[in-house]
């Protein structure tokens, strides 16, 4: 019996995957480091824009990480003045999430940059194209249950 050759790492359809996505993060996450945040806050700040003032764990239910992740998260963003955390109007003993002036002026260039970055690896595809990548991949992220949002 002849055992079965083993696969070349290119063979894999997930080397390909990670190849691309590594490539997009890093060049996305250059690009808001410039502005003095990281992807994961962008995340946070992109999900309070244009919203009320939001429970942390509502917001962690909705980003899909845990409440003390969002915790240090707010607490950076916190420090940086993007954000602020205040007591709920329902339930003082609640505390809420909103955006500041500084950060709510801020999320637009970020996905401006956002945009751009995807615009620099995908627009060579064809909109047909680049609409059949994406329902590929959100029919893999439904299909695999993926519901947290890729912040690293």
């Amino acid at each position: 019996m002849t055992a079965k050759p083993v696969s070349a790492l290119t063979d894999h359809l997930g080397f390909w995957l990670r190849a691309v996505s590594n490539h997009v993060s890093h060049a996305f996450a250059a690009k808001v480091a410039a502005h003095g945040v990281t992807v994961a806050e962008w995340v946070v700040m992109r999900s309070l824009y244009g919203r009320e003032p939001t429970a942390p764990s509502r917001l962690a239910a909705e980003i899909g990480l845990t409440r003390g992740a969002i915790t240090r998260l707010a607490d950076r963003l916190i420090a940086k003045s993007l954000i602020v955390r205040r007591a709920s109007a329902e339930d003082g003993r609640a505390q809420t999430l909103a955006l500041t002036k500084r950060g709510a002026d801020l999320v637009p260039a970020l996905a401006d940059l956002a945009d751009r970055n995807d615009a620099a690896f995908f627009e060579h595809l064809s909109a047909d194209d680049r609409k059949r990548l994406g329902r590929m991949l959100r029919h893999l992220v439904e299909r695999g249950r993926m519901t947290a949002i890729p912040i690293d």
